[in-house]
């Protein structure tokens, strides 16, 4: 939730940086956007409401950043070149150009960027209203700026301030300060990310690394309760609560920028549907030594616990039923804002396996919190290896899909799949024997993603693209299919879709049936096969309009849909025509497929 991205050193196009960069981070936030950049002695902000991709820098009206009547010659040339920038998704305040991003001190000397949320702010106001301090807009982070002003009553150093006000927050956050009287940044983080780049003589801080990808692919992790100092050519960490200096490696990634461009498609949503083909490759690509070593701690578990949210929460699903036919185990599933519950549950020989795309998911987060504090081991599997889930994981399995720009998840939902059924044939001595149909799979899905069977389902897309609802329907391993079938057809085309059980239509969902009513119908070559299709028969028989997606055509079926014949891959086939189709449909139906509304990509508030 929320993208961040800051700049010092050298160049003086700094306000030009920050914009771009900010253009790559559009993913995690949307409703607004804003940037402060220091002018000679002077910070001047801009904000605007709505979306930052079409925004020229040009429209800042620096082209002649050197000849400003209100700065001095020498101030002109050193200036432009400290900047801070930030879009947002909206928690605290509704979406107008007041609440966007950056916010300022009452004396407007401190100016802040923000990212969570400060779950004791109310207090806080409270209090600072009655020390004087006027707000002007209705966000928490408004709080931050004046909080730190607070401080910087006792103290010249905007870190000590800094410092003294993260140790009275509560919550998730990362806040990125400037001020006034010098040229430096501070910034500190406490569960969302916030990543330095080093280049030569300058710096970046990023919520993530695609922004400052064509200037270093050289980083530093800030961890969690670490505060960082940057001046344009120093860096210095700092422990929050204890104020002791920390010393950082760099670390160089391999990560090109270009893995974070289009190219020739017109969505990221497509182009990372269509970079399946390849993706789905890399995750089954795994070092055996981490899946025997996985599969040993799995088995070895009092408890193993998959956790996830949103389409993760559903792959952990199918994570249950693949563990249950393959290997023959039982695992328990949980959303991560749901763990908790199960705290009693959880023992020092239980394994928690956590499932994220980014690795920063805040609810995913604090079930791993509760796992650490019961002692019990930590699996993830992210995408993000350098991410917080995997720095406090016991044992990390990367999924190995490159940045997943577009806000909904797909290649990463296909690869975590695949590294869950990889799992639970090792769990049963039958490793090989997973990768093979795996491997497999991904030459017939090779076969299948190609422009004839985007048109045909175009046509179904057509057909459907004004219904106010659709169903859709699985069983066993393909029952969280259905509801992640759904998830996607919500996300991006808006229309009401709900997945459902097969056999639980009969117990009250079949009353929503009418005539022409768009029902998909999830059929595996499996030992459910026949019930399901029975299912889609008694739908049929009040007036569904039934879609099957199967390796086999069927008179059950007004519209059919073919997938391969991949045994226990079925679920990593059969959601991939439905991505298509929502694409499709958010296309027909004028919607932006990569950036829906309400929605950001990594969520790092509660």
């Amino acid at each position: 939730m929320c993208g961040i991205f800051a700049y010092i050193g050298d160049r003086k196009d700094a306000p030009e940086i920050v914009i771009e960069g900010l253009k790559k981070l559009e993913y995690r936030g949307y409703d607004s956007w804003g940037i402060a950049y220091k002018k000679g002695k002077e910070i001047s902000t801009h904000k605007e409401v709505g979306k930052i991709g079409e925004f020229d820098p040009s429209e800042l009206k620096l082209e002649n950043k050197s000849e400003d009547s209100s700065v001095a010659v020498g101030e002109a040339e050193q200036s432009l070149f400290v900047a801070i920038s930030h879009t947002r998704w909206a928690t605290h305040g509704g979406i107008c150009k007041k609440n966007a991003h950056p916010h300022t001190s009452s004396d407007e000397e401190i100016v802040i960027v923000h990212n969570g949320v400060l779950e004791n702010f109310d207090s806080i106001k409270k209090r600072l209203k009655k020390d004087g301090h006027k707000f002007k807009s209705d966000t928490d982070t408004e709080v931050i700026a004046h909080l730190i002003e607070e401080y910087l009553k006792t103290t010249d150093s905007l870190k000590e301030a800094l410092q003294k006000a993260t140790n009275e927050m509560e919550g998730r956050y990362a806040v990125v300060a400037i001020n006034k009287k010098d040229d430096r940044i501070v910034a500190a983080r406490r569960g969302s990310p916030l990543i330095v780049g080093k280049g030569k003589d300058e710096f970046f801080l990023a919520s993530d690394i695609p922004p400052f990808l064509p200037y270093t692919n050289k980083v530093m992790y800030i961890d969690d309760n670490q505060l960082v100092e940057i001046q344009k050519n120093k860096i210095e960490f700092t422990d929050i609560t204890t104020g002791e200096e920390i010393k950082k490696r760099v670390i160089e990634i391999d990560l090109k920028p270009e893995s974070a461009e289009k190219g020739d498609f017109p969505h990221f949503l497509i182009k990372e549907i269509m970079e399946q083909k390849e993706t789905l490759h890399r995750a089954i690509n795994q070092d055996p030594e981490v899946i025997r070593e996985a599969a040993k701690a799995i088995k070895g578990a009092y408890g193993t616990y998959l956790v996830g949210c949103g389409t993760t929460g559903k792959v952990a699903m199918v994570g249950e039923y693949l563990f249950a036919d393959i290997s023959h185990k039982h695992v328990n599933t949980t959303f991560g804002s749901e763990f908790s519950n199960y705290k009693n549950f959880i023992k020092d020989k239980s394994l928690v396996i956590a499932i994220s795309q980014s690795g920063e998911t805040a609810d995913t987060l604090e079930a791993i919190e509760v796992a650490k504090e019961k002692k019990a081991k930590v699996m993830s599997i992210v995408n993000v290896e350098s991410s917080t889930m995997a720095r406090t994981s016991d044992i990390v399995i990367p999924i190995k899909v490159g940045v997943e720009k577009a806000v909904v998840s797909t290649k990463a939902t296909t690869a975590q799949i695949a590294i869950l059924t990889l799992l639970a044939f090792a769990c049963d001595g039958g490793v090989e024997k997973g990768k093979k149909i795996l491997i497999d799979t991904v030459s017939q899905i090779n076969d299948m993603i190609n422009p004839r069977y985007e048109e045909h389902i175009m046509k179904l897309a057509k057909h459907i693209k004004d219904v106010e609802s659709c169903y859709l329907i699985g069983r066993g391993k393909n029952y969280p299919i259905a509801l992640e079938g759904a998830i996607k057809i919500q996300e991006v085309a808006y229309i009401h879709a709900e997945g459902f059980a097969g056999g639980e239509l009969k117990h009250g969902p079949i009353a929503l049936i009418s005539e022409g009513t768009p029902c998909i119908a999830i059929v595996a070559n499996d030992e459910m096969k026949n019930e399901i299709i029975s299912n889609a028969i008694e739908l049929k028989a009040r007036g569904g309009y039934i879609i099957g997606i199967a390796p086999e055509n069927n008179d059950a079926f007004d519209f059919w849909i073919k997938v391969p014949d991949v045994s226990h891959a079925s679920p990593i086939v059969n959601i991939i025509p439905i991505q298509i189709l929502a694409y499709q449909l958010a296309v027909l139906r004028n919607n932006d497929p990569d950036m829906p509304r309400n929605l950001a990509k990594s969520v790092t508030v509660k």
